[in-house]
């Protein structure tokens, strides 16, 4: 969760909302990515997007099976939904996000009939670090 909360730290320094990612498997860690949705302009720039991407090129599948996900901000919908793809083994939030999460929140994606793969999740690891991370930016922002 540390690298996560690293790049957490990065994006905030560039402008982006302060949230990391980390992909391991094993003691290996595969790739570490900070959310970057303005530069370039992305909207599907989500620290998880980008950390899937670089870890699927890397190992050359689409499928990120026995690899362990960590993120400060519980998921949306649209990486919840790509961690399924993945067939990520466990995911690791932080913070909850009442608001935007699809996780515990909102559309609870992994809970829907739908769901191709159900990751283990396990959540509040570094969670008072990327609240704090988080309440922070927006707060220097209004």
């Amino acid at each position: 969760m540390q690298d996560a909360l690293d790049a957490a730290r990065q994006a905030a320094a560039s402008g982006e909302v302060p949230i990391g990612a980390a992909l391991v498997r094993g003691d290996e860690v595969l790739a570490v990515a900070a959310n970057r949705t303005r530069m370039p302009p992305d909207p599907t720039g989500h620290a998880e997007i980008r950390v899937l991407r670089a870890a699927a090129e890397k190992l050359g599948s689409e499928r990120l099976t026995g690899c362990d996900l960590y993120v400060t901000l519980e998921p949306c919908a649209m990486c919840a939904g790509a961690i399924s793809h993945a067939r990520i083994a466990r995911l690791y939030y932080a913070a909850s996000d009442p608001k935007g999460g699809a996780v515990e929140h909102g559309a609870r994606v992994f809970e829907q009939a739908q769901c191709l793969h159900r990751p283990e999740i396990y959540t509040g690891l570094g969670e008072a670090e990327a609240g704090e991370l988080l309440r922070e930016f927006f707060r220097s922002r209004r």
